[in-house]
């Protein structure tokens, strides 16, 4: 038999999950509590979350974290959360507490946003027995304080400059755990991943997307059934 091939197995009401790109298979992966994660996508929207074939979710969002967010997502999730706990405008005890609940809550890592004073990364450390991620968004983030703080992991997010951002940091942090954006296409996330990438995160269709090619398909299938 061949080794290479995979039997898959699906149902009627789970052929419409999101998929993330294939090519994000090529990532090296980062191996957390013995689970390896390649692909992670970027959404707070629980319905997503408990239907993609993904490795893993980055529940981070624009607003002051909430417990009642980070419990939801947890929750409904089946598969890990790397939990957002602040780091710019929330910062301190308030970022502390929420990466406590995140751990108790079952979260695999917690995440800080860049501006993140290296005080707040310190403590977040010494109370957390899971990875402290800490966002990169450009070449010219100061990293080695917050790597002595006890930041293990980083997640690139550089916009049209991720993949150069990741080459940058790669160089220079040989064996650095990284996650970074794959930006839109295969070609920008192997991109990513060629320059040094371990884990991709990828953003998925929004619910009005997903809900316009659905009504497309009835429309569709509706005038069908009509002529």
């Amino acid at each position: 038999m061949d080794q290479s091939w995979i039997p898959e197995i699906t149902t009627p009401l789970k052929q419409d999950i999101i998929q993330v790109p294939e090519v994000i298979s090529q990532a090296s992966g980062i191996r957390i509590f013995g689970k390896k994660i390649r692909s992670i996508i970027f959404t707070t929207d629980i319905a997503i979350i408990r239907n993609t074939n993904a490795d893993a979710v980055i529940a981070v969002y624009p607003f002051t974290p909430h417990p009642a967010i980070t419990k939801s997502i947890i929750e409904a999730a089946d598969i890990p959360v790397f939990s957002g706990v602040g780091g710019g405008f929330t910062q301190g005890t308030r970022s502390v507490y929420m990466s406590l609940f995140a751990e108790s809550q079952g979260s695999i890592g917690v995440v800080l946003n860049g501006p993140t004073p290296i005080e707040t990364i310190e403590s977040v450390c010494e109370v957390v027995d899971i990875p402290v991620i800490s966002t990169v968004t450009s070449k010219f983030t100061p990293l080695d304080d917050k790597l002595e703080a006890g930041v293990t992991v980083i997640n690139i997010s550089a916009g049209k400059d991720t993949a150069e951002t990741v080459k940058h940091f790669r160089e220079k942090y040989p064996d650095l755990p990284i996650i970074a954006t794959g930006g839109p296409t295969e070609a920008s996330i192997q991109e990513t991943i060629d320059a040094g990438a371990n884990a991709v995160t990828y953003t998925p269709p929004t619910n009005g997307e997903l809900f316009s090619k659905k009504m497309a398909k009835y429309r569709e299938q509706e005038k069908n059934e009509t002529e």
